[in-house]
């Protein structure tokens, strides 16, 4: 307590212009806003990777769709993206173009119990347990057409085996879609990196609470980790390499 007031008082002493005024959640994606946001987003974050960009190869690459769980889309849960629902037609029709040319995918829920929460009963006050009522895959979301895993933290390689199915499928790209972009998304795409996948991260394919968060995680996986997409471009690409 004695700290959290200690930095209380020295966010009160900073000017004005130096605070950083966040909006803990807030609609950015929406269906109309979409388009011109996520171009915006990209113009202003895919420059850091392009230099070093990676080509996407589809018959290489995997669908990795982090936590589309109502615990995350469904407006009475008090976890709820509002941006979520904006992204979801493009993510089912990324799942439809998989499953139609039979590439890969794997879809992640984020399931804890006490002994294997970790730092995730510290850092939040609510886990999502099996007997969590929001803990279920949205119905919009067709489980057979891929994979599903269980995961415990944000990270979609820790502890899952994610990592050698992926081997198996011959797989050496992972395009990563779901929420939330700055916890579970980003550090899913950080391990892939680390764990030798080339990582292609659309910036209209996941979404969290605000937008400040959104545009820190693309411009950091910019840098150092994922090649920064439009869904648009994946879908083209994929029908492209099939169709030709």
């Amino acid at each position: 307590m004695l700290m959290e007031q200690y930095h209380a008082e020295l966010y009160k002493c900073l000017p004005k212009r130096d605070r950083i005024e966040v909006i803990m959640k807030e609609n950015y994606f929406t269906n109309d806003s979409l388009e011109r946001q996520a171009l915006e987003l990209y113009c202003q974050t895919a420059e850091f990777s392009h230099k070093k960009a990676n080509s996407f190869q589809p018959r290489q690459s995997a669908l990795l769709i982090c936590d589309l769980q109502a615990y995350f889309l469904d407006p009475a849960s008090h976890a709820y993206v509002p941006s979520s629902g904006a992204i979801l037609d493009g993510i089912i029709q990324l799942i439809q173009l998989y499953s139609t040319y039979h590439l890969p995918i794997f879809f992640t829920q984020h399931v804890n119990s006490k002994e294997n929460a970790g730092m995730m009963s510290v850092w939040w006050k609510d886990l999502i347990t099996a007997q969590n009522q929001f803990q279920r895959i949205i119905p919009e979301i067709d489980l057979t057409r891929g994979t599903l895993i269980q995961k415990s933290q944000y990270d979609a390689f820790h502890e899952t085996g994610l990592k050698e199915l992926l081997r198996d499928k011959g797989v050496t790209q992972v395009i990563i879609c779901g929420v939330m972009t700055h916890l579970c998304c980003e550090s899913t795409a950080r391990s892939a990196f680390m764990n030798g996948f080339e990582v292609f991260f659309p910036v209209d394919g996941t979404a969290t609470y605000n937008l400040a968060f959104h545009r820190a995680s693309l411009t950091n996986l910019a840098h150092g980790f994922a090649t920064i997409v439009l869904m648009k471009e994946l879908s083209a690409a994929i029908r492209g390499e099939h169709e030709a």
